[in-house]
This record gives structure tokens, C-alpha cells and sequence, in this order.
């Protein structure tokens, strides 16, 4: 592994090498290259115990950060930011964009099922390498890694891009008994560069409509007027069965 260059990425350079190497090391590999060896040499290899380490350090810089961003926002707001910043999603992304994949150290049964661009496995390894400089150069480092990696996403995150109405609108379905919601483009209006999307979302007992400039903008309000739909049927039939 080329880690001199891994290093140029991120910005920090590794007063111990081999800790970053332990946090590149799937255990599929340490499974596969320490065959036979007791299961705590095993565990020792893989970046697992760093990965725990690294989510509980990117969990503070990134509160930290939000707080020092946000003085005035309410702690449900800060925690809809987080929780989407943390996100193995949003994890995943970052380590895609920096190449992290060609750098990690997989057994061969998971280089075949194209471990390095499984998100969960990505979004790990990058967990696991906040710990490693954690480790290394301590939390003021760590959170400098952060800062840097996560400087677009902490630039565009809001407590309103952080609601998912598409998950909230399926878990108040489900809570109603009811089936998940089903997303239908109905129309795109516009030239390529400045293209409107139409979206209905539809569920037993309704249906509402959004737009927006992607097609998951749009889903997103639909979704989101269908939960004010919900919640105003529900103050109607409360109403009258009073």
C-alpha cells in the first residue's frame, strides 16, 4: 500500500505507520493472512476496535463543530445535522471521494464481491482511520482530519436538508399499519440545466404531490406534504370522536 500518498490526502502524516495500516486492514484480511492464529491476534489486525474509536471522536469534532457553527439552533436541530453528517452515507461519500477503496487491505472472497466500493465497508475504514490519527496526534488532529474531510457537507447541511420526510413518511405508515409509500415521476418540465421534476407519492388512503430541481427534491416534498396530510386527518378523526 502506497500510505505516503494516502497520507498527502488527508493531511496528516502517521508518527506511527503501522496504526494506519491497521486501520486500512479489513478483518476478511486478517481472517485470510493470520489463518490459524489465535482470534485476539486476529481482532489485533482488523480495524474494528478503530473503527469503534474513530465514531465516537468523528460523534464530539462533528458536535462540536455544529455548535460552534450554530450557536442559536436548537439541540433538535443540531442533532438532525449530526446524525445525517455521521451517517454511513454520508461517510461512504467522503471515502469514495478521496479513493480510500484502492487503499484498504481485503481478503480475496470480498475483493470479488467488490468490497472496495461497498459504502458500509467504506464508511468503517474511514471511521477506523479518524481513530488511527485520534491515536497517533491526538483529538485536536482528529478533529482537524474532520474538519478538512467534511468541509462541503458541514457547508451545505441544515436542520432542513437533514429531515428525511421520506423515512419519517414510512415510519408513520407503518405505525398506521399501513404499507410503505409508492413514488411516481409524473412529469420533468424545463431545458437540462434548469429541469423541474414532478413526483407523487401515493399510500393507502391518499396520495400528494412535489417538485424540486432533482427527482429526490421533489419525492421529498411530496412526502412531506403527505405527512401534513397525515396529521391533519388525524386531528379531524380525534375531533370528531370526541
Amino acid at each position: 500500500m502506497d500510505l505516503v500518498t494516502l497520507e498527502k490526502v488527508i493531511g496528516y502524516s502517521f508518527k506511527k505507520p503501522e496504526i494506519l495500516t491497521r486501520a486500512l486492514t479489513h478483518r476478511s484480511w486478517a481472517h485470510e493472512s493470520l489463518k490459524g492464529q489465535p482470534d485476539s491476534e486476529i481482532r489485533a489486525a482488523a480495524n474494528e476496535s478503530l473503527e469503534f474509536l474513530g465514531d465516537s471522536v468523528l460523534g464530539l469534532a462533528i458536535s462540536e463543530m455544529l455548535f460552534c457553527k450554530n450557536p442559536d439552533t436548537a439541540e433538535g436541530g443540531l442533532t438532525l445535522m449530526k446524525h445525517r453528517l455521521v451517517s454511513a452515507a454520508t461517510l461512504a461519500n467522503i471515502a469514495e471521494k478521496i479513493g480510500l477503496g484502492q487503499y484498504i487491505r481485503i481478503g480475496k472472497g470480498e475483493e470479488r464481491s467488490g468490497g472496495r466500493h461497498k459504502p458500509q465497508l467504506l464508511a468503517n475504514a474511514l471511521e477506523a482511520i479518524i481513530g488511527a490519527v485520534f491515536l497517533d496526534g491526538g483529538y485536536i488532529m482528529a478533529r482537524s482530519l474532520v474538519s478538512r474531510l467534511f468541509t462541503e457537507e458541514l457547508k451545505e447541511t441544515t436542520p432542513e436538508t437533514s429531515l428525511d420526510y421520506k423515512s419519517l413518511l414510512q415510519e408513520t405508515l407503518q405505525a398506521r399499519k399501513l404499507a410503505a409509500p409508492v413514488y411516481k415521476l409524473l412529469r420533468s418540465e424545463g431545458q437540462p440545466h434548469k429541469r423541474i421534476f414532478y413526483v407523487e407519492a401515493r399510500w393507502d388512503g391518499g396520495s400528494s404531490f412535489g417538485f424540486g430541481k432533482t427527482i429526490k427534491s421533489a419525492e421529498m416534498m411530496a412526502a412531506s406534504r403527505a405527512i401534513d396530510a397525515l396529521a391533519t386527518l388525524n386531528v379531524k378523526k380525534e375531533t370528531q370522536s370526541e
